[in-house]
């Protein structure tokens, strides 16, 4: 490589002088015009803060990343009687859907708009929209009205997480900053944790419409409220000098509304299309799915064209997700989350139809998965902390991942009850470890002019593998077990018991001997083979996280001051001449 070419990754950074910064962004030509990329931010934004000052800002931040896990599997729980209720128990499992497509669609803007409205701008925005669509569904009307709340609910839920994790990364050096992320993760569990239990209860309770407005009342309201007013009074993180003194309307013209809408367009047409042909069970020709994947494909060529060469402040810059690190962080998380969430939703299945367990003992199989989640997060902080290294943490997270599905889908009628519990543990490890410390290296490897922008990326690769996950191991298990099931079953009433098992496992265990027989083995194919493709994932996980580079991760505030002014100045020199080598290469 030349030595004017794009430097590794993995060189120190923090030794060169603080003097030699020079500026990033905003170059001015010869006729005196400048040109705008990416926010300057003022050299010292992020100096240490009060030990009681960062306490208040953590606790208004995380209590409402622990409302959000809370509310959505109280959701999760209410979605049977909500279909009964309505009469349109066929269309229940939108609600889950529209909130979840809304999320993935809208979680990378809040990455450019908290550059432009500022961390507490972006959070409140959030906030309010969530509080609204949990409003809103508390007094639908009808399924379509409900289902519309949740997708608004969905726009404010995907800037939780997501701008949470920015601002905390503001406020806490890198070497400390996995530490703190395992325990967001923590608050996450518990509130996802909780969550299905005092959902059950509340309808149980109250019905299922009282059970929103009690949560509202006297979950949500207190929460964002508390949530409000710290995040209002305590975040206080400084704009880009260049949008500190602009007016709102002038900072609204900086939004990439054109990129912000072909993305929507590219992700929510995509996630769409497999949850309908899930949900639905459409074939691949129809119309509609092909219409839709031929929609995201369009909106995918018209986002990058727009990005790259329209887009003065794009919601994704191509010139950083193209570099080596954030492309293969993106990929590792996007492909960590479809085996993630492919085992959490197809665990509690393996046991209710190839077992014949009650829904709470298959369940209950997932809390060391639950537990381990937490751990491994926890354990990646800590590691990081102390050794200031991630990437051979990473490589064996990945490998645990791999290692967990194989004995999952080993699992049979001679395996006992110890693998039967504490096989998924791996996953939970492995996954918790590896988002943490792929965060910290998509953090380490972009300045901090990109750090919300490449946050948001994340967050956005992170949430379509979730949809993906569940979707495609769900079209999966079906097109196995419809063929399983053809296979073992025959004769007149054939049709019906088929149809009846697919959509039912509550029936098997009151089918004859020789058809329950017929459909716990063709649920045990069927599993299997999507337990081995969780597999396939978790090792494309472990190859894309080979190219991610060792970044020094800065163990205090100035530390970190320093290394962005060197990043700047070394941007500056691989982008100075134009025969540099591009920054993917």
């Amino acid at each position: 490589m030349s030595p004017r070419s794009y430097p590794s990754e993995s060189r120190s950074l923090l030794s060169l002088s603080a003097d030699s910064e020079r500026t990033y962004y905003g170059a001015t030509d010869d006729s005196g015009n400048t040109t705008p990329t990416s926010p300057t931010y003022p050299a010292h934004s992020t100096d240490k803060v009060a030990r009681s000052d960062l306490a208040w800002v953590l606790a208004g931040l995380w209590s409402a990343v622990f409302l959000g896990a809370l509310d959505g599997t109280i959701v999760a729980t209410l979605l049977s009687p909500i279909g009964s209720y309505f009469n349109e128990s066929n269309r229940s499992s939108y609600i889950g859907t529209s909130y979840l497509l809304s999320v993935c669609c809208f979680t990378p803007l809040y990455g450019r708009l908290s550059d432009i409205l500022g961390r507490k701008g972006a959070m409140l925005l959030a906030l309010s929209l969530f509080g609204s669509g949990t409003l809103l569904c508390g007094v639908a009307p009808s399924m379509d009205a409900l289902i519309a709340a949740r997708a608004v609910a969905g726009m404010g839920g995907g800037g939780v997480m997501t701008v949470s994790s920015i601002a905390v990364t503001d406020l806490i050096p890198l070497r400390q900053r996995g530490l703190y992320q395992g325990m967001t993760n923590i608050l996450f569990g518990l509130g996802a944790g909780l969550g299905g239990p005092l959902g059950g209860w509340m309808n149980d309770t109250f019905g299922w419409r009282s059970a929103f407005l009690f949560q509202i009342g006297f979950l949500q309201i207190p929460i964002l409220v508390f949530s409000i007013v710290l995040v209002s009074v305590k975040v206080s993180i400084p704009l880009p000098f260049e949008i500190q003194n602009q007016s709102l309307q002038t900072k609204i013209q900086r939004i990439d509304f054109l990129g912000s809408l072909t993305l929507v367009g590219a992700v929510g047409c995509l996630l769409l299309g497999f949850s309908l042909k899930s949900t639905e069970e459409l074939p691949w020709d129809h119309p509609i799915i092909w219409g839709l994947f031929v929609a995201s494909g369009g909106c995918s060529i018209l986002f990058v064209l727009v990005e790259t060469y329209w887009a003065p402040y794009p919601v994704m810059p191509m010139r950083l997700i193209t570099r080596r690190t954030p492309l293969a962080v993106s990929m590792s998380n996007f492909f960590a989350s479809i085996a993630a969430f492919s085992m959490i939703y197809n665990v509690p299945l393996y046991f209710s139809a190839v077992r014949l367990n009650s829904s709470t003992d298959a369940g209950l199989h997932l809390l060391p998965h639950s537990v381990a989640i937490s751990t491994g997060s926890v354990f990646a902080g800590w590691v990081m902390r102390r050794t200031g290294k991630l990437y051979g943490l990473t490589l064996f997270s990945c490998l645990l991942g791999v290692l967990a599905a194989v004995l999952v889908s080993c699992w049979n009628e001679k395996s006992s009850q110890f693998h039967l519990w504490a096989d998924v543990v791996p996953q939970g490890l492995g996954m918790a470890s590896v988002i943490t410390t792929t965060l910290i290296a998509m953090i380490a490897s972009v300045t901090k002019e990109d750090l919300a922008v490449a946050t948001g990326i994340t967050y956005l690769f992170r949430t379509t593998g979730q949809v993906l996950g569940v979707s495609l191991s769900g079209a999966l298990l079906q097109s196995i077990l419809t063929a399983k099931l053809r296979e073992r079953i025959q004769g007149p009433d054939a049709l019906e018991i088929i149809e009846s098992i697919r959509h039912s496992t509550s029936i098997i265990p009151e089918l004859s001997a020789p058809l329950r027989r017929a459909a716990v083995e063709s649920y045990a194919d069927a599993l299997r083979v999507v337990f081995i493709c969780q597999a396939a994932c978790n090792f494309i996980c472990f190859l894309c996280c080979l190219p991610i580079q060792e970044n020094p991760l800065p163990g205090t505030h100035e530390e970190q001051e320093a290394r962005y002014r060197t990043q700047r100045l070394s941007y500056n020199s691989r982008t100075s001449s134009p025969d540099l080598e591009s920054p993917s290469a």
